[in-house]
């Protein structure tokens, strides 16, 4: 395991370093877990701080809840055209998406898979939530060590994706691979042991296109399904996109990453706030109707994507400092949710907070997160079911954590289950 993957490796304090030589962009800080101090500085010493210098290269760091909202609803100043991550896309392999487009492209083609996440589909996609959720329980080993991110967090989310997509149910494990391949950080060591490099990248993209374009071709005629690729193939306005492979390609990850990742590390991240918070653990046995609001208090305290970047569109004034017209802007969300001045005690787990949805997990304005009812959907479900079986989820030893700035993603974590006493 290289340097970079190695959770020992440390950098230096938040407050070790000056404060115009921090950069909490580095992924080795949330790997290890100690992006909450520099955030935390941040916040306290310079809400909007420029980076002169990083892997990415300049950028502002948006980290106080109230800035992050106002970046996030002014359109007119801030973009998301052609990346939502810090770093640049890269101009040989650009795949266009539509959270990374601004109006009124981005609006036609979210409102085009819509319906696969409206409330009259989500009402039909709960019954079928709970009947797998059931089965992976039943399914799982009682008193004994195995790990939860692949046998729960991520066998639910994939599952959950590939009656999204109407995917083939025997191949529904190439959307996790290809969710991991597309947000894997360069060099970094994957979960299955392999190294994601950039032509291995590109090639295992390119597979994913080809195999979505044969889904495409069976569904672009007289198809009445509410999946994500009859949407996209039926409606008048996205019916052409296959013709545009690379274009075709950039939603595909879109869906695929956002039904994935956040809602996988949702699952697990809040098995381990519970268990790093036993007094939270116990209301939950005491009163599981309180499960809803824990939900969304996962979310929170997850916060599943780190952050999003914008370009700003002209010159503009945040927390009074002078941002220029093509400046990098990022806004932390993992910070806002610690904010403070906005969120009282945000920096504990409390599954009874009041106004626990008050959070900017998932983001604000038109590129508020599309299917964030699915995602507190399996969530309610999966803890409701998980109470009826078990007094506990123990956590076994320490978690396994991406080396990411943008996934705040766990890729093992052993448990054990204690059954109802």
């Amino acid at each position: 395991m290289s340097v970079a993957n190695d959770q020992n490796s440390k950098l230096p304090g938040a407050w070790d370093i000056p404060l115009e030589d921090i950069d909490v962009s580095d992924p080795l800080l949330f790997q290890t877990q100690q992006h909450f101090e520099y955030f935390e500085r941040l916040r306290k010493e310079d809400p909007v701080h420029y980076c002169k210098d990083s892997e990415f290269g300049a950028y502002w760091s948006v980290t106080k809840f109230n800035d992050i909202v106002a970046v996030d609803t002014n359109h007119k100043a801030f973009s998301s055209d052609k990346t939502i991550n810090i770093g640049d896309a890269d101009p040989d392999f650009e795949v266009p998406m539509f959270i990374a487009m601004d109006q009124p492209k981005h609006d036609i083609q979210r409102k085009a898979v819509t319906p696969a996440v409206a409330p009259i589909n989500l009402a039909k996609l709960e019954a079928i939530i709970r009947t797998r959720v059931c089965t992976i329980l039943d399914s799982l080993p009682v008193g004994e060590s195995f790990d939860w991110v692949d046998k729960v967090s991520i066998e639910l989310t994939t599952q959950m994706l590939a009656t999204l997509f109407d995917f083939p149910w025997e191949d529904r494990r190439k959307l996790t691979r290809w969710s991991d391949v597309a947000t894997a950080s360069p060099d970094e060591v994957r979960p299955d042991g392999t190294i994601v490099v950039d032509e291995q990248r590109r090639a295992e993209l390119i597979e994913c296109l080809e195999y979505f374009m044969n889904l495409w071709s069976s569904r672009s005629e007289n198809y009445d399904g509410t999946d994500f690729i009859s949407l996209l193939a039926t409606n008048p306005d996205t019916r052409e996109m296959s013709q545009d492979p690379m274009h075709f390609l950039g939603n595909l990850i879109l869906l695929i990453v956002g039904g994935n990742d956040t809602t996988r590390n949702s699952i697990s991240g809040g098995v381990l706030a519970l268990n790093q918070n036993p007094a939270e653990y116990d209301k939950l046995r005491a009163n599981p109707d309180i499960i809803p609001n824990m939900v969304s208090e996962i979310i929170r305290w997850v916060t599943p994507l780190g952050h999003m970047r914008r370009t700003a569109l002209e010159d503009v004034e945040l927390g009074g400092k002078q941002i220029k017209k093509g400046d990098r802007v990022v806004m932390w969300y993992i910070s806002g949710n610690r904010d403070e001045d906005v969120i009282e005690n945000a920096n504990q787990f409390l599954i009874d907070r009041d106004k626990a949805r008050h959070h900017v997990s998932f983001g604000f304005g038109i590129h508020r997160c599309m299917g964030n009812r699915v995602a507190e959907m399996q969530l309610k479900i999966l803890w409701e079911e998980i109470m009826k079986r078990f007094e506990k989820v123990e956590v076994i030893g320490e978690p396994e954590r991406m080396h990411s700035n943008f996934v705040m993603g766990i890729t093992e974590m052993q448990v054990m289950l204690h059954p109802l006493k």
